[in-house]
């Protein structure tokens, strides 16, 4: 009894032997046809050998799953009617394929090139919004974030670009995602602006800064970049998360990036985040909304302490603006000079701060007892207009309106002829404006 027990085991033992070794031999055998036919571009030959491999031996080869993905994109490339059974048939394929390639990732994780499960993911994404025969905005968006969400800022550039469209489209389909779109762009944005930065080659990263760009247009397009869309998004919630300090600081960066530092949303976050914790936003915040109110000299206070507290050179500068325009709203005039030339300081590109530090000397033109030598002061006023012009082409058009309007009253070429002063001659404009200036 025991022999015969012993015989029908080792029989057992062999076949089961014989029968994995044959399985093995059919799946380097199929692994072998699949790829050649594939790098002859014979992929309806290749179809049926990969298949038993991937189902039978997903982990044989890793390149089971790159020529998997030419196959079926080569498929359901030759398919016009995407609702046909056999193209959805092909599609279905095409995602099952990446889900086993991901869950067999950790088997060829010793070989180089391989990539990680969000890369992975984001290829998926990819295909499902390229050959899905009705792409669903959830399921499309789902799967961005997954990759995205892993990657963060090794996202690649198309990844980054599909999830703000599929948030996008997910936003067309429903209202109620417009703050999670904002998020979104955010998100992506800095992302891209750190790819962008740890790009050594010139070439990839002019790439990324495409893909930034196209982020940035799509935002702007999105319906959700104006400050009436933000105050409808942020005004309730700004309320109802006061004591949230994480909240609020998402609420301010966003709308102070829009521009939208008048909303009163704006202002409430800023006050409830500097009673949670002072900072250069919160603080800033609470300076335009005591400029609002009129009460000038509680703004400027606000504003010393946001340069204080805050490191961005761009940053001050804008802080130390408002500082100025709240003392010039009181006739501060030499002090809001200051505050320019702080603001001047770290930004030079800044045309606004021109502007103002124009309109200032404008405004008060009359240091002697020469008329003539009065009106010299607006040659100073010219010369700061011109440099806004040259340095800022985004307030260009406002500060050539306003050389046009000042140009009419320097003096004349006969009043100075009788104070002895000729054009080209250098002049000193006295007072608290003490600059010197070219007269022509």
């Amino acid at each position: 009894m025991k022999i015969k027990l012993l015989a029908t085991a080792l029989f057992l033992t062999t076949g089961m032997a014989c029968a994995f070794a044959q399985s093995a031999e059919d799946c380097n055998k199929n692994s072998s046809l699949s790829t050649t036919s594939v790098k002859v571009g014979d992929f309806e030959g290749a179809y049926g050998p990969w298949k038993e491999v991937i189902t039978h031996c997903p982990a044989l080869k890793y390149y089971t799953y790159t020529d998997g993905r030419k196959i079926l994109h080569a498929l359901l490339g030759k398919i016009t009617d995407r609702s046909s059974e056999q193209y959805k048939t092909y599609f279905d394929e095409l995602m099952w394929m990446h889900d086993v390639k991901i869950e067999n990732l950790p088997n060829f994780s010793r070989l180089r090139g391989i990539p990680s499960e969000g890369k992975a993911m984001g290829d998926k994404a990819i295909d499902y919004v390229s050959f899905a025969p009705t792409v669903d905005p959830n399921e499309a968006y789902n799967l961005f974030k997954k990759s995205v969400e892993a990657e963060k800022e090794e996202s690649s550039g198309p990844v980054l670009n599909y999830f703000l469209d599929a948030s996008l489209k997910k936003l067309r389909a429903d209202s109620s995602h417009k703050e999670q779109f904002i998020q979104d762009y955010l998100t992506v944005s800095d992302y891209a602006d750190a790819a962008v930065a740890a790009e050594p080659d010139e070439a990839k990263k002019g790439t990324l800064q495409q893909v930034k760009d196209n982020l940035v247009a799509m935002f702007i397009n999105s319906g959700t970049a104006d400050c009436e869309s933000l105050q409808e998004i942020y005004g309730p919630k700004v309320e109802a998360n006061q004591s949230d300090s994480s909240y609020l600081k998402k609420a301010i960066s966003v709308m102070r990036m829009m521009r939208c530092t008048e909303n009163e949303a704006y202002l409430q976050a800023s006050l409830y985040m500097y009673r949670i914790k002072p900072t250069a936003e919160a603080a800033t915040g609470c300076g335009l909304m005591a400029y609002r109110r009129g009460e000038f000299d509680e703004a400027v206070k606000f504003f010393d302490e946001a340069l204080d507290l805050e490191s961005d050179d761009k940053k001050k500068s804008e802080m130390a603006y408002l500082a100025a325009a709240s003392l010039s709203s009181v006739k501060k005039l030499s002090q809001a000079k200051g505050y320019l030339q702080k603001a001047i300081s770290w930004n030079e590109s800044f045309g606004d701060a021109y502007i103002l530090l124009a309109q200032l000397y404008a405004s008060s033109p009359n240091w002697s007892d020469e008329s003539a030598l009065n009106k010299c002061t607006y040659f100073v006023v010219i010369d700061k207009l011109q440099r806004a012009r040259s340095v800022d082409p985004d307030v260009a058009e406002k500060a050539q309106e306003l050389i046009a309007t000042y140009s009419r009253y320097t003096p004349k070429t006969e009043d100075l002829f009788m104070l002895g002063i000729k054009n080209g001659d250098r002049v000193t404009v006295g007072g608290w404006i003490g600059e010197t200036t070219t007269v022509r």
